[in-house]
Parts: structure tokens; sequence; C-alpha cells
């Protein structure tokens, strides 16, 4: 099934506008589309301590597991001009546990896969 960027974009750039953020200005949502079709989306929330502050992928991932759960198989995430904004590499790595196989991400660089940007990642398999 052909991934359709342009709603994932739509979808995350609606998410921008849930955004809570009172002190660097900066919404960002994302969206993400799971294995079995569903879209999933995410946004940020600030706070004043800004250690705990959630990026908009931990509220996807929330957004996912409340949902039922799954793997994502396409990615995509912007700040509320609709500019691409690629993962840090926290994200990153919380992307990687949900990903399916392959998974794709929309970056100003084109698509990308989650083991481009995060390559030799650790996981699940890493464990006893």
């Amino acid at each position: 099934m052909p991934i359709d960027w342009a709603a994932l974009r739509a979808a995350a750039l609606a998410a921008t506008e849930h955004s809570y953020a009172p002190y660097s200005g900066l919404a960002v949502g994302c969206a993400a589309l799971v294995t079995d079709g569903r879209i999933v989306t995410g946004c940020n929330v600030e706070n004043a301590s800004y250690g705990l502050t959630l990026c908009a992928e931990c509220t996807m991932l929330g957004a996912l597991h409340l949902g039922g759960g799954g793997q994502l198989r396409a990615f995509v995430c912007v700040d509320g001009a609709n500019a691409l904004l690629t993962p840090c590499g926290r994200c990153r790595q919380l992307l990687h546990e949900a990903a399916a196989p392959g998974m794709l991400l929309a970056t100003a660089r084109g698509e990308r896969t989650i083991d481009e940007l995060l390559p030799d990642a650790f996981g699940p398999a890493a464990l006893p």
C-alpha cells in the first residue's frame, strides 16, 4: 500500500494546533502511519522545567499505545509553518522501538529509513 505523504503531513500540521509551547514558541506536530492503516498524531507539550518537556513523538507514541498499539510504517514531523523537522536522537530511539521493518521518515533530504537515521540502534533484541 503506498504512503500518502500529503495526508500524513496535513495530519502533522493539524497536530501543531494543539501544541503547548509557551516557552519556545515552536509548535511541533507529527503523524505516523500504522501498519493497520491508522494514522496517529502527537504534539509537543512544554514544561517550565525544560527537561520535562514532551516531544511530539512522545505524545504520538502514547496515542499509538492507547489506540491498540502496532508498528509504524511512515512518519513525518513539522513545525507550525509546515516545515519538515527531523527527530532528535532521543526521539529516533523512541521511534526505532515502534518501527515496522524499513519504516520511512520524511526529512528535508528526502525519504529515509529509521535505520539510516539511527544506525546500529539499541533495541529489544539487545536485551537478554
